[in-house]
């Protein structure tokens, strides 16, 4: 039996409700590790936090019709996690990133690059973004394997048995069940609805600018421009042929610019969308914008009703089940119809572009990759002949 659950239009509207809700879930591997992280350990403050990226996914639900991720920029997020960016910092790079994307959105600079780009290099990205969300899932399931076993198990087998499951959601109660009868995690005390408004927060200084800029901004531009927006545009064509017109390289840049711009001087993490994201929503059954859409309002109301619960509820949620959910969704992004489909005398490029984005970054797989291209095009031109 297949692991997709039946089209939409064959299933009944509590059984679509269901899925999309499953789907919501999907992403939760990206968001809670890194959001949980920023609010807990480097300070920033969770109504912000969560406001930017409840009222994102709201949004680009509602624009893009799609399962559309939004997740925290990956190099920003461990820079911040190691406390080197203050959140003056951080609101500046997010800014900076922001006005960036934009200009290369509206200009049609990054529709140029990203049809440049050979579809085996885009496959290798994939391969290789794919690997290290499944390594760093495996990393997450050995912290307590006797939970994330059964919960990696759950979310290959549950649909097999049951296709139109919301599996996501189920697993992750079951491991909160499973961490709070062991003593593993405990659930924190919920303080009732109290009104939490972010508060602004702008660079104060020059030498905070500099900062963003030296240890955010230029090493996440490439992550950014790779897996954000272009391999993110290919795989929801390939996802969704029929009904991505508007998931294009220029859109997603613009629509990841205006966010930035606007929610990072409200205390948001700098956020952009992810074709992890959107493979992990589409595995577990979002198939429509309604599941962003889900999320985000729940994330909404954590911000501005129960901020000060809100991270410590995330946390509750034994990491090993996160982690499950990390190497399901990174089987999914790695093993594309794109890398099937292609010809032999494309592997090179895809193996190279695979393994530099995987033990490097995805800047490096990406010219790597093309380096590999342009070489083989090079040795496959007939030579003249002399005299």
């Amino acid at each position: 039996m297949s692991d997709s659950p039946p089209p939409d239009g064959k299933s009944a509207p509590w059984r679509r409700l269901a899925r999309e809700c499953a789907g919501a879930c999907g992403d939760l591997g990206t968001f809670i590790p890194h959001a949980v992280g920023a609010m807990t350990v480097a300070g920033l403050a969770p109504a912000g936090v969560l406001f930017g990226f409840g009222l994102s996914l709201v949004a680009a639900g509602l624009f893009y019709g799609l399962p559309m991720a939004v997740q925290p920029m990956k190099a920003i997020s461990a820079v911040l996690l190691s406390g080197q960016l203050t959140p003056e910092a951080t609101a500046a790079a997010g800014l900076i990133i922001g006005a960036l994307l934009l200009v290369l959105g509206s200009t049609g600079l990054i529709g140029r690059v990203a049809r440049l780009i050979p579809q085996s290099v885009t496959a290798g990205l994939q391969l290789g973004l794919g690997i290290t969300m499944g390594w760093l899932g495996l990393g997450m399931i050995a912290e307590a394997a006797w939970i994330g076993l059964p919960a990696l198990a759950l979310l290959f087998g549950l649909p097999r048995r049951w296709p139109e499951a919301p599996v996501a959601p189920l697993v992750l109660l079951a491991a909160l069940g499973a961490g709070l009868a062991s003593g593993l995690t405990a659930l924190p005390e919920v303080q009732g609805f109290s009104l939490h408004l972010p508060a602004l927060v702008l660079p104060e200084s020059w030498e905070a600018v500099w900062q963003a800029v030296e240890q955010a901004v230029l090493p996440q531009m490439p992550l950014t421009l790779t897996n954000a927006v272009i391999v993110t545009a290919a795989l929801c064509r390939d996802l969704y042929p029929d009904r991505a017109a508007r998931a294009t390289a220029r859109n997603l840049a613009l629509t990841s610019g205006v966010a930035n711009l606007l929610l990072a001087p409200l205390g948001a993490m700098p956020m952009c969308h992810g074709a992890g994201g959107v493979a992990a929503q589409h595995r577990f059954g979002a198939r429509t914008g309604l599941a962003p859409v889900l999320l985000g309002t729940a994330l909404l109301i954590l911000a501005l009703g129960f901020a000060g619960s809100a991270a410590a509820l995330f946390a509750a949620i034994p990491p090993s089940a996160v982690g499950a959910l990390l190497l399901v969704a990174g089987s999914d992004l790695a093993l594309s119809r794109r890398l099937f489909d292609a010809r032999p005398n494309c592997w090179p490029a895809i193996g190279v572009a695979a393994a530099a984005t995987a033990f490097l970054n995805p800047a490096l797989g990406l010219a790597a990759g093309w380096a590999v291209e342009i070489l083989r095009g090079a040795m496959g031109k007939p030579r003249r002949r002399t005299a």
